[in-house]
């Protein structure tokens, strides 16, 4: 409450300034009153999202679902009013994919559904499969040799020795404190920082990467599928990419990821000696008629005859992973920055520099669409060759950890933004969103833009479930979303890209970063 209070008194004295957008941190109080009642009384934000999910369904780079999602959000742009409203070409991606069908069963002991979602870019069994199953644990390579001739026809329950789960004493969602906060706005040591998100080891996977081994001596041996899991209780399960999406990429068997406690049941009997049959139907589709990909863009146009031609980005990804509707990761954020540019076309905000919205795809394998809208505009991050464009944007905002309400921003060790950004918060005290830390955080499509020198930010958000529940997993739907929450993120949203666009200057930029050919900030 002390730093709220704080931020209060020395915002007060910032907004009773008059309006001339070339101070530090001043407020156009009036442009902000009129966001806010736009943002709470008439939202779009939940129709939105219901949209891109509950209607759209799940939006992997490269399938049917993620193209739907890019004609929908294109349409509803251009039925907002926006501007030079188009999806645009980025680069080629590879194969699609898609599932068309997934079920899974155990048929002895005894009849149980399980819970299994397959893997992005393995097969489909292309009908019903039945048969035996076999326990494979392999630690490390040597470990194959003993399942040696044993697995023809078999379907594998492939597991390591610390698969088993545990009772959670802790609760699944969490908002962060007041000392989190203060800890992170105080603490502005440089090191990049994960919002969010555990980056810990998965239980139940060799540390050592041996899949591509593993894969290759299962289909060796005539293995007919396999199932697998990782991290993820109580029904949810964390999916991923379970193969290549290069086009002579090496075959692979159809597989599922489990649920760990219906994995962990196939694994006692097993271990047991007991018989386990399995049956199991899947259908994938590659999608190879068109291996390239879009982002989508829409604008409100500036109107200053002098600064018209620079530019203010806000944006998100569109993509997602396939288990479920890809709610928090990222139709939130999507939702929020279409709901952003929404608000300041409604209230019929003039802003001096364009204002530009971008929708991204690739996300998920590498921060490919914004990466290569980047370089096809402004730069190429390995050779630092830059376009002349990249001097015509003044600042790149992003949404993309979850669901939860904005608490502040990410400075992103641009010490010149600390009190403009301070200033722009301080009307949204009452709201939560108080804090400017110094530090980076890595992850999302914001880097993009900052390997080439372009001031790009990520937004501190409550953590909610995100970790726990809803990153990359089956459970990440409409219902782990709130409506306040989203609400609260797009109105500050629009008021930063707001005052972005009215500023004289554009935002002060750190050094141009040094060339690094081997250069890869993206970690997920």
């Amino acid at each position: 409450m002390r730093k709220i209070a704080k931020y209060a008194v020395a915002g007060a004295a910032i907004i009773s300034m008059s309006f001339r957008g070339d101070n530090a941190g001043q407020v156009d109080m009036h442009t902000v009153s009129l966001i806010k009642n736009e943002g709470f009384r008439n939202s779009q934000v939940m129709n939105t999202l219901f949209e891109l999910t509950d209607v759209n369904g799940p939006r992997l780079t490269g399938s049917q679902g993620m193209y739907t999602a890019e004609l929908w959000a294109a349409k509803q742009l251009k039925k907002w009013g926006m501007q030079n409203v188009h999806i645009e070409r980025w680069g080629g991606f590879g194969k699609g994919w898609q599932i068309d069908k997934s079920y899974i069963a155990m048929r002895e002991p005894y009849y149980q559904p399980l819970i299994g979602v397959p893997r992005a870019w393995t097969p489909g069994t292309e009908g019903m499969l039945r048969g035996d199953a076999i326990l494979v644990r392999i630690e490390k390579l040597e470990d194959m040799a003993q399942y040696s001739g044993k697995l023809r026809g078999k379907m594998v329950v492939l597991s390591t020795l610390n698969n088993e789960t545990k009772p959670n004493f802790t609760a699944d969602a969490r908002r962060l404190t007041d000392e989190e906060l203060h800890k992170m706005e105080m603490d502005n040591h440089t090191e990049e920082v994960a919002t969010n998100l555990s980056r810990k080891a998965q239980p139940g996977r060799p540390r050592v990467n041996l899949r591509p081994q593993i894969d290759s001596f299962l289909m060796e041996e005539g293995a007919i599928a396999v199932l697998s899991g990782g991290r993820g209780t109580m029904g949810t399960v964390f999916t991923s990419n379970g193969a290549s999406r290069k086009w002579d990429a090496k075959p692979v068997l159809p597989e599922m990821e489990m649920g760990n406690e219906h994995l962990a049941i196939l694994g006692r009997l097993l271990d047991a000696g007991k018989k386990v049959t399995l049956e199991m139907d899947s259908w994938t589709s590659f999608i190879t008629t068109d291996s390239t990909e879009y982002n989508v863009i829409a604008e409100i146009p500036g109107t200053d005859p002098q600064l018209k031609d620079e530019v203010v980005m806000l944006g998100a990804h569109l993509d997602s992973w396939h288990a479920s509707t890809g709610a928090t990761d990222n139709g939130t954020g999507s939702a929020v920055m279409m709901e952003a540019i929404r608000i300041l076309k409604a209230i019929g905000a003039k802003p001096r520099r364009t204002i530009r919205l971008a929708l991204w795809s690739g996300e998920e394998q590498g921060l490919l669409g914004s990466r290569g809208y980047v370089k096809k505009h402004f730069g190429d991050r390995l050779t630092m060759k830059l376009k002349p464009g990249q001097k015509m944007v003044s600042a790149y905002y992003n949404l993309d950890n979850g669901g939860g309400k904005i608490r502040g921003i990410f400075a992103q060790e641009n010490d010149e933004v600390r009190s403009i950004f301070a200033g722009w918060l301080a009307p949204f005290a009452d709201l939560g969103a108080t804090t400017v830390t110094l530090r980076n955080t890595g992850s999302t499509d914001h880097i993009s833009f900052d390997e080439v020198g372009i001031p790009g930010f990520q937004f501190i958000q409550d953590p909610l479930e995100y970790g726990t529940r809803t990153h990359h997993t089956n459970m990440d739907s409409y219902d782990r979303v709130s409506a306040n929450d989203l609400q609260q993120a797009s109105v500050i949203v629009a008021s930063f890209v707001y005052h972005t666009a009215m500023r004289t200057q554009k935002l002060p930029r750190k050094p141009l970063p040094k060339v690094n050919k081997a250069a890869d900030s993206y970690r997920r």
